[in-house]
């Protein structure tokens, strides 16, 4: 049946942040501005506020080009929630000024649908002070949560969010049935909803400013890290055409000028042969100037010295690696096996490729539950020691992957009441007081001090 043909209004919101510390590390809603795009490609007319905006009018000038895209949000302190006073830091909101928030909704038209993501769990607090403001402007309008905290913690964002409802898992396939069963217009998809081949590119085109394009070559993640919920978050691995990748770099810089481009995949290099050889490839005989950067860490057995000098033909300007521990022997099945000379391999020939320490980064968790500092520090000096830049990565206890059972035992928090406790920034796993002079003296020796 036919439903109601006026097309509907949609507003799409990337919430705040509610934490110790932030930072845009190349961060972008991807997932609701491919909604966004999909509507818009089936006659609706879509609109978008970022409270993580940057670039915001009001908010102090910055270089868009600085840092290769990444940089500081605006801060606003919060009073520290009562269970976490102990954490000798500032809690804030990290993203525009709620005036500035009621301001724009209030030069909008009205919705008829809103639809709000999530990333973090534990910024829930920062979805539903969002939630708050927008229904105190519009009561009326119906809000729909998506995103990684909705699909987490499901049960929580129904009970504390304030949205009229929510929604998990992947959406691409079924955000023309919500918008037809909560608006009524009616329109049959264009092209295969399931395919990431097929789906639009991410409307970044609706931001004050694309500074940097985030990029995501495949879904989800073959392998099982004990740490991560990537399994549960996508279930099956598909990946993109290398052919049409590249033709979303181009758009993005002949048709904005964009040169840095981050990815958001989680096996990048996996079966280079089928997918990232060819796309480096092209990207080289491209001859486009761009900077290439790996948020999310490359798995250190697939880069051999043919894809360290591809990678630094290409222009990759930041790597990190998936490394987690130096103690290769007693990975406790934490991630993918990886054996030293795997990892001295594939440092070597990212320094005889041409990368400086300072471009390349291994990832080291810290807070894993029972882990002794001490090995983080071994790990740390065994980084420095190889000739690259060790990032100390805290560990976050996340509902659905595999460490949880063991994370909730090992917490002084109760983690499941509240995905609050399971910020990384305050050791959720440790039972004793925070190690602030570990800490501390692992930071320095990062520094350079012994």
């Amino acid at each position: 049946m036919q439903g109601k043909q006026t097309a509907p209004h949609i507003l799409c919101v990337n919430p705040w942040i509610h934490d110790f510390a932030a930072y845009d590390v190349w961060a972008k809603p991807m997932g609701l501005l491919i909604l966004a795009a999909i509507l818009r490609d089936h006659g609706v007319r879509v609109s978008f506020i970022d409270c993580l905006d940057r670039f915001h009018p009001r908010a102090p000038e910055r270089d868009p080009g600085a840092r290769h895209g990444r940089g500081p949000y605006v801060k606003t302190p919060l009073p520290t929630p009562p269970d976490l006073s102990d954490i000798k830091r500032r809690f804030s909101r990290y993203g525009i000024k709620p005036d500035w928030f009621v301001e724009d909704l209030g030069r909008m038209e009205k919705p008829d649908l809103i639809l709000v993501t999530s990333m973090m769990a534990y910024w829930a607090s920062g979805v539903a002070e969002t939630i708050e403001h927008i229904k105190t402007c519009w009561p009326d309008v119906p809000v729909v949560l998506g995103g990684i905290y909705a699909t987490l913690c499901e049960d929580h964002a129904r009970k504390r969010s304030g949205a009229d409802r929510v929604v998990s898992g992947l959406f691409e396939h079924r955000i023309l049935e919500l918008v037809e069963g909560m608006t009524g217009y009616h329109k049959d998809p264009l092209y295969d909803l399931e395919s990431l081949d097929a789906l639009p590119y991410p409307a970044y085109d609706l931001q004050r400013t694309i500074n940097h394009v985030a990029l995501r070559t495949s879904r989800g993640c073959p392998f099982r890290c004990a740490y991560c919920a990537s399994a549960f978050l996508a279930p099956a691995f598909s990946r993109r055409k290398p052919d049409d990748v590249l033709a979303e770099i181009r758009f993005w810089h002949e048709r904005y000028g964009v040169r840095d481009f981050a990815f958001y995949d989680d096996a990048l290099l996996l079966s280079p042969e089928n997918h990232a050889e060819i796309l480096f490839k092209g990207l080289i005989e491209s001859g486009m100037p761009l900077r290439f950067h790996t948020p999310n860490a490359l798995h250190v057995r697939e880069i051999t010295p043919q894809m360290a000098l591809l990678l630094r033909g290409a222009g990759f300007e930041t790597l990190r690696l998936g490394v987690e521990s130096t103690d290769f022997t007693n990975r406790k099945d934490m991630d993918r096996k990886i054996s030293e000379s795997d990892y001295s391999r594939a440092v070597n020939a990212l320094k005889d490729a041409g990368f400086r320490p300072d471009q390349v980064g291994a990832y080291l968790l810290i807070g894993l539950p029972g882990q002794n500092l001490s090995e983080v520090e071994f790990s740390v000096r065994e980084v420095l020691k190889s000739g690259i830049t060790p990032v100390l990565t805290h560990y976050t206890p996340i509902p659905h992957s595999s460490l949880w059972g063991e994370a909730v035992k090992s917490s002084r928090f109760d983690l499941e009441s509240d995905p609050l406790y399971t910020n990384n920034s305050i050791f959720p796993c440790r039972l004793g007081s925070f190690p602030w002079k570990e800490i501390t003296q692992l930071k320095r020796i990062i520094g350079g001090e012994k």
